[in-house]
């Protein structure tokens, strides 16, 4: 491999790692925002009934609108950089989530100045406004979900680059979209509730039957994006195979294809 060569390679990784590492982190700090997606697209919410006792609707955490580009970067970096790749930028993006956690706990902890108050101290309607109670509210998060988070996110992408790479042995350099959904439904059946479950059942006071639910309606919506993205997949891969030049794109994807280790 010629410098040239080598620079391309360093460079797309450094590009897809920074996309990957920023819109995770990204995810994690927005999510404590619940929405509404039915009635964001302008419809009334669904209202099914789970086990005859919870009432669901398709309300998400904001995260969820960005993970899927979790997905789709994990499934590229997999496919031009392999179990290595991928593990390398997850362990990394594991530890500056962390840190995230931990510099905003400690910014949380912070006296807030006097005329920070005052100045932010009511709404523009003119009502009441407790802007460090507010900037608290919405950046700190308990230790149960912060645990269970980068315990489903490691786990999750794990398991993506297994099946992943196995789905790979069996289809070649072909069906790219049937590795990528495929990886994406076991490795997100597996997020959905791993994060749900020690967040909320073993820090929380959730039932079991409403982490199932809860769990089913978050894992619904992460694979029918995930399927509505798989153009996206197939574009980022032709943009990168002409970026890279046929012959490196392909010496990438089959030294890529070669590592047999089970993680």
């Amino acid at each position: 491999m010629n410098k040239s060569q080598n620079s391309r390679k360093t460079n797309l990784f450094i590009i897809l790692g920074s996309i990957f590492l920023t819109n995770a982190i990204l995810a994690e700090i927005i999510g404590v925002k619940i929405f509404s997606a039915e009635k964001t697209l302008g419809f009334d919410p669904v209202n099914w009934t789970f086990f005859g006792e919870y009432l669901l609707d398709f309300n998400l955490t904001a995260g969820a609108v960005i993970w899927p580009v979790v997905f789709i970067t994990t499934d590229i970096i997999n496919e031009y950089f392999g179990k290595k790749g991928v593990r390398k930028i997850s362990f990394l993006t594991a530890g500056l989530i962390a840190y995230a956690f931990i510099v905003i706990s400690v910014v949380t902890a912070l006296t807030p100045a006097d005329f920070w108050l005052d100045v932010n101290s009511t709404t523009p309607d003119g009502e009441s406004f407790n802007i460090s109670y507010a900037f608290n509210t919405i950046f700190r998060q308990g230790l149960g979900i912060i645990i269970g988070s980068l315990t489903a996110f490691l786990l999750g992408q794990l398991i993506d680059v297994y099946v992943f790479q196995k789905l790979r042995a069996v289809t070649g350099e072909n069906k790219i979209w049937l590795r990528a959904t495929g990886s994406t439904l076991v490795s997100q059946f597996i997020d959905s509730f791993v994060v749900l479950g020690i967040a909320f059942y073993v820090f929380g006071n959730w039932s079991f039957s409403q982490i199932i639910a809860v769990g089913i309606m978050n894992y619904i919506y992460k694979m029918t994006v995930a399927i509505a993205l798989t153009p996206l997949l197939y574009l980022a891969h032709g943009v990168i195979d002409k970026y890279l030049g046929k012959a490196l794109a392909a010496e990438m994807t089959a030294e890529a294809s070669e590592d047999k280790a089970f993680l």
